[in-house]
């Protein structure tokens, strides 16, 4: 019988049940009342007694106004003889025709008495019963606290290899090791190589790690036991300890295998930093992981797999040689990466001859795996809404800026003047970007509200670059503040659109004075360090080391960057005051530019720099 079955059957049970003990309890009875021998015989003398039926010593009584009574014979006598010496005559008797019954003894009153006690515990019983097989078919019963909740992947039939990794060529490199491994273990052992027994997979949210893991265990054709860090930890103390010991024993009866464990930093924390002190349940059950990978036989062929964006706040005993040898990083993918990736997330969606993804990778620095795949994806439904067969080059542009600005809000209603403004300060952002050398080029300019912003001026860079020189730095800081700097020279006032530009410039400016040394006055030095609790993960406030002097100079630096980067944007804009009004008024007209558009109208006074200082070698 299979358990959709039991489950009916324990219904019926069930129903039946609180049917029988419905009837019994709400079957109506006549109103009887209870009475003596002595007042019985006083009641036969009076002619009340119709009839008296007899059932072992039990009287049941009938009256001759219709009322029914009980009473009780001694057994040691019969009723007849009782009542004459009770004073009762026979002639008494006989006149008032006092019927006489004898009924033989029934089992079925103590059978119903014994029911009636029996069946609220039979059904208390079976709604136990019931409650707790429901509750152990869904895994939270309090018999499997203990036991793991890994799910297993068999590795027969791989649905992740690494031809689905695109991008991260490198760290698929440092895992073929492990994938090697796995399938011939004897031609490490015979060399007395030892395989790492951990692998920590290092990088931001989104660059595949999970698919990564996923990915070796395909390639390896070995189980795969996936789990989540914080699926460890409960309320109840031990549970989490307990799940270790049952994850590790499950992995050694499936030798050879992968245990991987996402967002490990949900229970591998620094020890002693915990709000519940130094040996609350989070820290028993890293101890029980600590304990369960040292104690890993040299044949077991068990590798486990772990993946954080924290590495700074694991524990120091997990990252140890011996636990997690081995750190493979996946950094954000470049150019060739995306345009990988890209590849792979199109693979069998139809899509038009014209889609360039080489450019469409251009368009795209700084995004990761999950960005790639959420792009293509919001590209899909705006064909499918726009009634495409194919996907075109326009949804997926029209996808990044969704992506990175939020959806357009056309219906968004503003007045002629605020719309003239936001075209003004736009168009400021676009002219100082276009005439900085650089900063990078303007891609798009637009006027439509997106996301939160009234309006947004987008810049791509032409190349790949991971060093920001001081000039790129303040190239930007430039192109920011050229949208207020336009409304100050067109309008002669200023507006709260800016808000946020002025904000970043600000943070940009005291990053540069206290973080990145790139003060002339103040030197190469970092100013106040970072007081980070583990626990909680985060940077909470900054510890001044250094003095209220030093702090009035950060102050000035910080206002004299600004004030620079703010009189650099006017002194651009009002020089180039013929082209802001051409762009401003193009915009009004059209609402978006696209580069060629806008270069159309303003072309670059002078060639892009890429911003990263170039090394001449010395003759």
């Amino acid at each position: 019988m299979n358990a959709r079955n039991q489950s009916y059957l324990i219904y019926l049970l069930l129903f039946i049940a609180i049917l029988v003990f419905a009837i019994f309890s709400f079957n109506p009875r006549t109103t009887t009342q209870d009475v003596n021998i002595n007042q019985l015989a006083e009641e036969i003398k009076q002619g009340k007694v119709a009839a008296i039926e007899t059932k072992e010593n039990r009287l049941e009584i009938t009256y001759k106004d219709g009322t029914q009574g009980k009473s009780n014979k001694e057994a040691a006598s019969t009723l007849v003889q009782q009542l004459l010496d009770l004073g009762v005559t026979q002639q008494q008797l006989s006149t008032a025709n006092i019927k006489l019954k004898i009924s033989p003894p029934s089992a079925w009153p103590s059978v119903l008495t014994a029911l009636g006690y029996a069946l609220p515990l039979l059904i208390l019983v079976g709604a136990f019963f019931f409650i707790f097989r429901q509750a152990q078919g869904s895994n939270n019963s309090a018999m499997s606290f203990g036991k793991s909740r890994a799910r297993m992947f068999s590795g027969d039939h791989p649905t992740v290899t690494f031809a689905d990794v695109a991008g991260i060529d490198e760290s698929k490199e440092e895992l073929q090791e492990v994938v090697e491994f796995l399938r011939e273990p004897q031609k490490f052992i015979a060399l007395g190589a030892r395989i790492p027994k951990g692998v920590l997979l290092v990088g931001p949210p989104g660059t595949g790690k999970t698919l990564l893991a996923k990915a070796v265990s395909g390639e390896a054709g070995v189980p795969f036991f996936s789990i989540s860090g914080s699926e460890f930890v409960e309320m109840f103390v031990g549970v989490g300890a307990s799940r270790v010991r049952d994850l590790f024993d499950q992995a050694k009866r499936h030798s050879p295998c992968i245990i991987f464990v996402d967002e490990i930093d949900a229970v591998g924390r620094q020890r002693g930093a915990g709000l519940g002190g130094s040996h609350d349940e989070r820290e028993q059950t890293l101890n029980q992981m600590l304990v369960e990978m040292d104690g890993f036989d040299t044949d077991t062929n068990i590798i486990i797999m772990a993946a954080t964006n924290r590495p700074d706040i694991l524990d120091p005993a997990l990252l140890r040689p011996g636990r997690f040898d081995r750190r493979v990083v996946l950094d954000r993918p470049d150019v060739r990466g995306r345009e990988a990736i890209l590849k792979v997330h199109v693979k069998g969606k139809p899509l038009s001859p014209e889609v360039n993804l080489g450019v469409l990778a251009r368009a795209t620095p700084g995004f990761v795996g999950a960005d790639i795949e959420n792009l293509v994806n919001e590209a899909a439904i705006l064909a499918a809404r726009r009634n495409k067969k194919s996907i075109t080059q326009a949804e997926f542009e029209e996808a990044i800026e969704r992506v990175i600005a939020g959806p357009e809000r056309k219906s968004r209603l503003i007045n002629s003047e605020e719309k003239r403004v936001v075209a003004y300060h736009e168009a400021g952002h676009a002219v100082v970007m276009n005439a900085l050398a650089e900063a990078d080029p303007v891609h798009k300019v637009s006027i439509i509200a997106r996301g939160m912003a009234g309006g947004y001026t987008l810049a791509l860079p032409e190349e790949e670059r991971t060093l920001m020189s001081r000039k790129k730095i303040f190239a930007e800081m430039v192109s920011l503040l050229g949208g207020r700097a336009a409304e100050q020279i067109v309008f002669d006032d200023i507006t709260s659109g800016a808000a946020n530009d002025i904000e970043r410039v600000t943070k940009i400016a005291r990053s540069m004075v206290t973080r990145l040394g790139m003060s002339d006055l103040l030197g190469p030095m970092v100013y106040g360090q970072k007081e980070e609790l583990i626990f909680l993960g985060r940077e909470i406030s900054e510890q001044r080391d250094y003095s209220e002097a030093v702090a009035e100079k950060i102050d000035q630096e910080v206002r004299r960057l600004v004030s620079e980067a703010y009189d650099q944007a006017r002194q651009i804009l009002t020089t180039y005051r013929a082209q802001l009004d051409a762009v401003a008024n193009k915009l009004l007209e059209v609402e978006t530019l696209s580069r060629e558009e806008f270069e159309k109208i303003f072309p670059p006074p002078q060639p892009k720099k890429t911003g990263t200082p170039t090394l001449v070698p010395q003759e």
